[in-house]
């Protein structure tokens, strides 16, 4: 979506956009933002209805707790939350660096002819290009998974049971292997139906960082759930006393846990039975569930690498003490803020 937008205001003739704002217009034309976009993207994970870490909060709470609530239930607390998190953090940087035409590090920058090539040089865009049928049907299946995996989350009695639990006890198929198994059928059925090139799926740039983030990600967290599971009674006795007092530092643990291993579901599967065995209630938890967003603290996650490459004007950057960023100050905001509009819609919602 970044290089796209790029791309798409490259093309309408915009010759003075500052990537590291969001979407608004300047007195020289439009500007949008890598890193706010970064931010948003990792924020909607817990706001969908497909992703690990919501179906996963679902399952740790029916599992530690006697609430059984639906992914639409955490869904009602998690998008308003997300979303409001990342309207306002938008909403700061649209007022953050100067316009480009009054920036003096980008016009010194500018005067170098092979920078100047870079910036403009990219006018390839999507608009205006016609696409086959096999596209938009592509496009349908896969819109069509979503609604089956959000149907069946939904209403608990349409997945099959298997005798799985204690002494051979039946349970109902977990939404994790339900998202697994209608991904992989829907992505199988465009793969037979929509003509699609299956020589070149993996020379595709989307398929690459996938790969790559499988093993960088995956294997930072199994790492770290090894270790933090090491020393678990530990952990619970140190935090027993402080989360009886202080609810609140629920949020932080997690939020600590959730950059150590570079993962939001994975961090809720590590804290979040903990904190519920802890006597933590299950609406604070459901609340605070923005608080596992906690890897844009160092930008080292592969899609906040891939907005500074896509920004051409260097204005989303890495700052010299590293931890002075662009994704740094949208990312507290957009947490911060989903943190508390998450407690009151919880409080109200769920109570």
């Amino acid at each position: 979506m970044v290089s796209f937008t790029y791309r798409l205001l490259a093309r309408q003739g915009s010759t003075d956009p500052r990537p590291s704002r969001p979407t608004g217009e300047i007195r020289h034309g439009r500007q949008f933002s890598p890193s706010d976009s970064s931010v948003a993207a990792q924020m909607g994970i817990t706001a969908s209805p497909v992703s690990v870490a919501t179906v996963s909060i679902v399952a740790i709470i029916a599992k530690n707790t006697d609430r059984h609530w639906s992914v639409l239930q955490i869904l009602a607390v998690s998008i308003p939350a997300s979303l409001c998190g990342v309207l306002l953090a938008a909403l700061w940087s649209m007022h953050r660096g100067k316009d480009l035409d009054q920036d003096e590090e980008y016009q010194k920058r500018l005067e170098n002819p092979e920078f100047r090539a870079t910036v403009h040089s990219s006018s390839e865009t999507l608009v205006g290009k016609e696409f086959p049928p096999e596209a938009y049907r592509a496009t349908w299946i896969f819109l069509g998974a979503i609604a089956a995996v959000v149907v069946l989350g939904a209403f608990e009695v349409l997945r099959p049971q298997f005798p799985t639990g204690d002494d051979g006890a039946l349970e109902r198929l977990s939404m994790n292997l339900v998202i697994q198994m209608v991904m992989l059928a829907a992505g199988a059925l465009i793969l037979l139906t929509c003509k699609v090139q299956a020589g070149k799926i993996a020379s595709t740039t989307m398929f690459k960082a996938g790969a790559t983030a499988m093993f960088s990600i995956f294997g930072v967290a199994w790492m770290t759930e090894t270790v933090v599971h090491a020393h678990l009674e530990s952990l619970e006795h140190s935090l027993s006393g402080v989360l009886s007092h202080h609810v609140w530092m629920y949020a932080i643990v997690l939020f600590i846990i959730g950059k150590l291993v570079n993962s939001q579901a994975a961090g809720l599967l590590i804290v979040a039975p903990m904190a519920l065995s802890l006597g933590v209630s299950p609406v604070i938890v459901v609340g605070f569930i923005g608080a596992s967003y906690g890897y844009f603290i160092l930008p080292t996650y592969p899609s906040d690498l891939a907005a500074i490459g896509f920004d051409p004007t260097g204005t989303t950057r890495i700052g010299k003490y590293v931890i002075n960023h662009s994704f740094l100050v949208p990312g507290l905001i957009g947490v911060l803020t989903s943190c508390i509009v998450g407690t009151a819609l919880s409080q109200m919602l769920l109570s």
